[in-house]
């Protein structure tokens, strides 16, 4: 089983792509967290995609509503319920293939730091045709219920703002260092004819 976790920004991604990709990658046994996924898009218009969870929400159970089905409004629990679709949770292989699954909106702490892979199999930008209409996950979700679209948003803010920061730092230290390997480069001189006495 493979410990390393995989972080997908899910930002500009196809959701039901992404979904896919993201269940046969937790049945082989790998961990993969999804992030900022309010960003994730689906393809069709805002009002068909209202349309369609609008119908979603009729479904329940006559008897007792509270046994489910349950219509989850957040992105991330929507990502979340369409990779459950996709594996067989029922069983003890799915069950703990989708424990190795998490989604979360926006970026939290311990992730901030960490290197974001994309999927280009499932970017909007490559499998939907320039000109199609697509909604955004997130603007769905307020839509229809979710509460924190701008608390995500403000949050999302300050942590842009002080990855530019760590950026701006980080580009006057590898300057820095640049610059003081070339000087002691430079004081070291040639060293062609030291390297040729010892053989190589």
């Amino acid at each position: 089983m493979d410990k390393t976790v995989v972080v997908i920004d899910g930002r500009g991604h196809l959701l039901g792509r992404l979904a896919s990709i993201v269940a046969k990658q937790v049945l082989n046994g790998q961990h993969v967290v999804v992030v900022r996924a309010e960003g994730i898009v689906i393809s069709g218009g805002i009002v068909r995609a209202r349309q369609k969870y609008d119908y979603f929400k009729r479904l329940r159970m006559n008897t007792k509503p509270s046994h489910g089905p349950f219509h989850y409004a957040s992105p991330a629990r929507m990502l979340w319920r369409t990779v459950r679709g996709m594996v067989p949770h029922k069983t003890k292989r799915g069950a703990a293939a989708f424990e190795r699954f998490k989604a979360y909106e926006g970026i939290p702490p311990q992730y901030a730091t960490v290197k974001r892979a994309v999927v280009p199999e499932a970017l909007k930008v490559l499998r939907l045709a320039a000109g199609h209409k697509y909604c955004v996950l997130g603007d769905l979700s307020h839509q229809v219920g979710w509460r924190h679209q701008a608390t995500v948003k403000a949050l999302e803010g300050k942590r842009q703002e002080a990855a530019s920061e760590y950026w701006v730092k980080k580009k006057e230290q590898n300057a820095k260092y640049n610059a003081a390997k070339e000087a002691a480069n430079a004081q070291l001189g040639d060293l062609s004819a030291l390297i040729a006495a010892t053989g190589y």
